[in-house]
């Protein structure tokens, strides 16, 4: 439930943000991309190992340590703590090259907002940082509430500040933006991350934990989670690589190009958070039990399964983005200042992600097989391959297609690159694991293919026929029942039996009580933020 309801306000801020401050602007780019740059930073530095290292070895010196790994957890928070702050004044300090980096294709001006924008926002790396050790050591002492709800707190603070410089007449263009509205923006969106660290902190002070600095380093095991997180921090490397040539190629495409890719990268995810995840959170206790037997057989079967459901269950939602992107985008997003061209271009790259949907979530899945045989070498290798096909796919867009059309490529790399981890991690643990089940997965996947097929067409025919007489709202509406009822329709007539297993598994955890996983390992790879991606797979963009 918290969860969901984080993701929620995560993207009711995203509405708020692009209708307040026109999605479109050069404002909006500059303030997006500023927004991101804390992000990529943290996860460089610690986000990667935050999960798959730092997390276990808090385990660990909690069930060894005489004092409950309490010395051991002052010692991990003052380390992270002094850490990022040094890491944030070196950051700001470098802001400019950073915001170089990410934008050949922003003019002078709106470099010049870009960097005080950063400026502002870098603080943010100290506070994911400190609200995800804190969390961590929260979990394991029992305690999941506040860090499964604080990432809630950021996103209603930061929709509230839109809201105020909505009322109080902030401008859409970086001439007419005051000193006062420019504080406003920056200082509020930080305080909506601090908020999110403030909780966390709170509730770990109300546990009974006494917070003190300690300034000796040492029995952290700074060398072992250096060696175990090496792997990791390389997968996540090889995001934010292909995140900085994707950010590169959608500023090239011009003003509103980033926030058009932004957005629709996060409405991308969505379906994957809410379903891919449901998903996998039921099926990893039985693979990481199975692992731990060698029993690969179970393990392929799991895996098969797991593929299977999330694939009959996101084949309809990547259906309706392809045939009714354009529609969902000016549902969403036509509001306030934005501005209508770019409403119709996030359309239409919506729609592009819409084909990357179904191999994205195949390949974040296969990841989580190598994960429970704690593999984080091989995913990492693979995640290399799959950035640089998308490295390629990016730069192959900015080279040959037409300037506007640049952004569109972008999601079209993207789907390429997740097919080829999809393709190159099922080889890969074929070979280790003798079978794939190959066969189920070809023919679930070749009959849903079909399934979805006939709900876009029924979608895209109701949609053509009703455009030019009424307004998004009921366009989407109309066309998506019956896309819906076809896909249903044409599942059962292939016989689909997936379907009723995806029926069955998720009114079981509704029956049971089942949650996210609490361990807060339950988001693929940013534990501290709701819109992550799997560890190795290019990151959402921003916040």
């Amino acid at each position: 439930m918290a969860t969901l309801a984080s993701r929620a306000a995560g993207f009711v801020r995203i509405l708020v943000l692009a209708a307040v401050l026109g999605l479109g602007s050069r404002l909006l780019d500059s303030y997006n991309l500023a927004n991101a740059l804390p992000n990529v930073v943290y996860d460089l530095v610690v986000g990667g190992a935050m999960a798959s290292v730092i997390v276990p070895m808090l385990t660990r010196a909690a069930l060894t340590e005489p004092d409950g790994g309490v010395v051991y957890a002052q010692r991990l928070l003052s380390m992270i703590g002094f850490g990022l702050g040094a890491v944030t004044l070196v950051a700001t300090v470098l802001a400019p090259v950073l915001v170089d980096l990410f934008t050949p294709g922003f003019t002078a001006d709106q470099r010049h907002l870009t960097v005080v924008f950063t400026r502002f926002f870098l603080p943010q790396i100290l506070f994911y940082g400190m609200s995800a050790a804190a969390g961590a050591v929260l979990n394991i002492r029992g305690r999941f509430a506040a860090p499964m709800w604080a990432p809630l707190a950021n996103s209603l603070v930061v929709t509230a500040v839109g809201l105020l410089y909505f009322v109080v007449g902030g401008a859409t263009s970086m001439q007419a933006l005051t000193t006062p509205h420019l504080l406003l923006l920056s200082l509020g969106t930080s305080a909506g991350v601090f908020a999110q660290m403030a909780m966390v902190m709170w509730a770990l002070a109300r546990s009974g934990f006494p917070f003190r600095p300690r300034l000796d380093p040492r029995g952290i095991g700074m060398r072992r989670i250096g060696r175990l997180g090496g792997w990791m921090l390389f997968s996540v490397a090889a995001a934010q690589v292909l995140f900085t040539v994707a950010t590169r190629s959608a500023s090239i495409g011009g003003p509103g190009g980033i926030s058009a890719y932004q957005n629709a990268y996060a409405l991308f995810q969505m379906p994957f958070a809410v379903i891919t995840l449901s998903v996998m959170t039921v099926m990893l206790p039985r693979l990481s039990r199975s692992a731990a037997r060698l029993d690969h057989r179970r393990i392929t079967d799991d895996l098969s399964l797991g593929i299977r459901l999330a694939v009959v269950a996101l084949a309809p939602v990547a259906a309706v983005m392809v045939a009714l992107g354009p529609q969902l985008a000016a549902l969403l997003f036509a509001h306030g200042r934005s501005d209508a061209s770019t409403v119709g271009l996030l359309g239409t790259v919506m729609a592009a992600f819409g084909l990357a949907l179904v191999p994205f979530s195949g390949y974040a899945i296969l990841l989580r097989g190598f994960y429970a045989m704690q593999d984080t070498r091989t995913p990492a290798l693979i995640a290399s391959g799959v950035s640089a096909v998308g490295v390629a796919g990016c730069l192959a867009a900015g080279a040959f297609l037409p300037r506007a059309d640049i952004v569109v490529g972008i999601p079209i790399a993207y789907g390429a690159a997740y097919t080829t981890g999809l393709i190159t991690a099922g080889l890969v643990l074929r070979h280790r694991l003798g079978r794939i089940d190959g066969r189920r997965l070809a023919s679930t996947h070749a009959r849903v293919l079909l399934a979805a097929a006939a709900a876009a067409g029924v979608a895209t025919a109701v949609a053509h026929l009703l455009a030019p007489l009424t307004g998004p709202l009921v366009v989407v509406a109309a066309a998506g029942l019956p896309g819906g009822i076809a896909y249903v329709v044409a599942a059962r007539l292939l016989r689909l039996t997936e379907l009723g297993r995806l029926v069955a598994t998720a009114t079981a955890g509704i029956r049971s009580g089942d949650g996210p996983d609490r361990t807060g390992t339950d988001r693929p790879d940013r534990p501290d933020r709701p819109d992550r991606l799997s560890a190795g797979a290019p990151h959402a963009p921003g916040s």
